[in-house]
């Protein structure tokens, strides 16, 4: 039996990765595990996170022992690359390749359970579409016309005012403003201004 789990889109180098994954390739998985506690390189931890979500997968979906399990296959592959610039002498500037892996875990068992298949998961109780539909809020389309026809006519009567309040105009320097009007073509709010 096999089992799957996949990395994607780490952001460390794939030579780096592959330092780590040469290492525990073929080790029980409690022995790979402790080899990458002791390591001091950078791509450990997602490496063990890695493998303990196999062994989540092993456990919870196949009904597998976490002590009969090894790592089969392991690889790393070329992910995606950012890239950056870094200045250098004369005015020139050089490309940084910011590399990107993604990293694929097979387990397999070390002695043959018989197990072949992943285990169904049940439901608690089943559930009516009408159930489903009661207990969801309406939709944002599901609004009366009339409440957004309201709304539009708020909007449009707002668009068009123009603004007469004495004290707004002093602060202003008594140059008036029209909301909503604007030259062609420009997305501005035009001002009117008194010339004298």
């Amino acid at each position: 039996m096999e089992v799957k789990a996949s990395l994607k889109n780490l952001r460390i180098s794939p030579r780096k990765v592959r330092l780590l994954a040469d290492l525990v390739r073929g080790l029980e998985v409690n022995s790979a595990i402790a080899q990458l506690q002791f390591s001091n390189k950078q791509a450990k931890r997602s490496l063990v996170k890695l493998i303990n979500s196999a062994i989540a997968n092993a456990e919870n979906n196949f009904d597998l022992d976490k002590n009969n399990l090894k790592i089969s296959k392991i690889s790393v592959n070329e992910s995606f690359t950012l890239k950056r610039w870094l200045p250098r002498a004369h005015g020139r500037a050089t490309v940084l390749r910011k590399r990107g892996s993604s990293v694929e875990l097979i387990l397999s068992e070390i002695n043959d359970s018989g197990v072949k298949e992943a285990k169904k998961q049940k439901l608690d109780k089943p559930v009516s579409i009408d159930e489903i539909g009661k207990s969801s809020k309406p939709l944002k389309s599901e609004k009366t016309k009339k409440d957004s026809d309201d709304n539009n006519k708020d909007k449009q009567a707002e668009k068009g005012k123009e603004i007469n309040d004495p004290s707004r105009l002093a602060s202003r320097g008594g140059h008036d403003k029209v909301e909503g009007s604007s030259t062609k073509g420009s997305g501005r709010k035009m001002f009117r201004r008194k010339s004298g």
